[in-house]
């Protein structure tokens, strides 16, 4: 086991295929430490300086000055204010007042830095070198729209007739018809964002599911989530008792026990950390008396309702799946609860791995803030704690085997199958990350009133679960190891609630 916060710096690189996790992890441990620090507005200010002092190498963008603008972008998102919302001529040490003096979050997790937007050619289809204006012209015959046509012994594309259907591509031999794509709109499940007239990407919020998937395919890492760091940290600070509440997905970020992370987290300052597993056993069993309720009545099929991306999917694009998604909460939902009931003066802080539980946490009045495991990784090693070399400190409720098994796909499916009993059939199915494909199934299910391939349909907004959420960072074969693990090591459902 490595036994270094370095750990962090080679996780972070691992699970993104991106340079821009070297920077975000940067930047934040410059903002903590800005903010640990006797003048945390004015070294805050600097960052950009500091980070491309005069006469350094430039390795990203066309001058020094481009540079400093994007990492003061960066600094901007990572003290939790909008880019959209911040005039140009604002300071960072400004920026950095206004996040200490702020009582709640901003309402939306993302924001798109500009500076670093470079403005992708738009999304369309297009005719490269390879075309050999062949004789049986597939493409020509195969269009609809009549937008493609051959002269001068290459096939050419009318963009005013082509409606991107790719059907020409699709049916070229040469494969010399080519889509030419923007990562984060290929990316997003719903259509929420599109280059505005600037050439710039720009989110609509009111079709935005928060599922990060823009964030993650964009390559110049300009999709940027908003941290709720600084205001954590203010609460330590100020002396109040700030309650920590971690999901099992968080055990395979570090190759450490969940005991010593535990005791990783106290040291950051936390007056106690719960295991949100602790809630997931409540889902588990409220979903299980729930499903075979419904069966009972005839419906065909329920899904789960863990997921924050999916459950905003359903609000804002999929009302007609609502009679059929599960009326139980999340576990995020049931621990902050436990929470509250027994520290009715805590601040409590849930650590995520995604940033829809950003979204989630904002309509839950249990849950005051959302940091995710990017945003810990960078804490911890400005603060240099050195996570395997940890005490243990326990968990004061053991959760079961199931419930920590959540974070992995197919678990939550699992969990509510074992619970539910012998006489009633469960056939799961799993939505493994949704894609425009799955939310069209999502929507045949709904109108058809029924699944041909199951009856809980588990549906996860991230590929992998949460152990493959956009703000992860560690790979996830490694990650799903260490989890399955901890899992194997667990007592059962039965066993916990004898």
């Amino acid at each position: 086991m490595c036994n270094s916060n370095e750990v962090w710096n080679k996780i972070m690189v691992m699970n993104t295929p991106k340079q821009t996790a070297n920077l975000k992890k940067e930047i934040l441990i410059r903002l903590i430490k800005a903010y640990l620090s006797d003048n945390f507005e004015e070294n805050t200010r600097l960052i950009p300086y500091d980070m491309r002092p005069k006469g350094s190498e430039v390795p990203y963008r066309c001058c020094i000055y481009k540079e400093r603008a994007v990492l003061r972008d960066r600094a901007i998102a990572g003290l939790g204010s909008s880019i959209e919302e911040t005039d140009d001529s604002t300071l960072l040490s400004e920026v950095a007042k206004n996040a200490e003096n702020r009582e709640k979050p901003e309402e939306h997790p993302l924001t798109v830095l500009t500076t670093a937007c470079k403005g992708c050619v738009p999304s369309r289809i297009h005719v490269t070198d390879l075309c050999q204006g062949c004789v049986a012209r597939p493409c020509e015959s195969t269009c609809r729209f009549g937008a493609i046509s051959v002269h001068d012994g290459k096939s050419h594309i009318d963009p005013e007739k082509c409606k991107n259907c790719g059907m020409c591509a699709q049916v070229c031999p040469y494969q010399a018809i080519q889509r030419i794509i923007v990562p984060c709109e290929n990316a997003c499940p719903v259509g929420a964002i599109a280059k505005d007239e600037d050439g710039h990407a720009r989110i609509d919020f009111d079709k935005c599911i928060s599922c990060g998937k823009c964030a993650s395919a964009c390559p110049f890492g300009a999709v940027h989530e908003k941290s709720q760091i600084i205001d954590v940290l203010k609460n330590i600070k100020a002396g109040k008792k700030v309650i920590a509440m971690i999901a099992p997905a968080m055990l395979g970020q570090l190759p450490c026990t969940a005991t010593q992370l535990k005791e990783a987290i106290l040291e950051l300052g936390f007056s106690d950390v719960y295991e949100v597993a602790q809630g997931a056993d409540i889902t588990s069993k409220n979903e299980a008396t729930e499903f075979v309720e419904r069966m009972e009545k005839g419906e065909k099929f329920m899904t789960t309702s863990c997921c924050a991306g999916y459950n905003e999917l359903v609000d804002k694009h999929l009302p007609e799946m609502k009679p059929f998604r599960s009326d139980t909460k999340t576990p995020m939902y049931y621990t902050a609860e436990i929470v509250k009931k027994e520290n009715p003066d805590a601040v409590t802080v849930f650590f995520s791995p995604c940033v829809a539980k950003k979204r989630e946490a904002l309509n839950n009045n249990n849950v005051d803030f959302v940091i995710n495991y990017e945003e810990v990784g960078a804490w911890m090693t400005a603060k240099e704690i050195k996570v395997a070399e940890c005490a243990d400190s326990e968990f004061k409720v053991q959760s079961s085997a199931e419930a920590r098994n959540y974070c992995v796909t197919g678990g939550v499916a699992k969990a509510v199958q074992v619970l539910v009993p012998e006489n009633v059939e469960v056939k799961p199915v799993v939505i493994d990350g949704l894609t425009k494909q799955s939310v069209r199934d999502l929507k045949k299910y709904a109108k058809n009133g029924a699944c041909d391939l199951g009856n809980l349909i588990e549906v996860m907004a991230c590929t992998g679960g949460c152990l493959g959420g956009n703000s992860t960072v560690n790979a996830y074969k490694p990650a799903l190891k260490q989890v399955t693990n901890y899992v194997n090591e667990s007592k059962t459902y039965t066993e916990v609630h004898k």
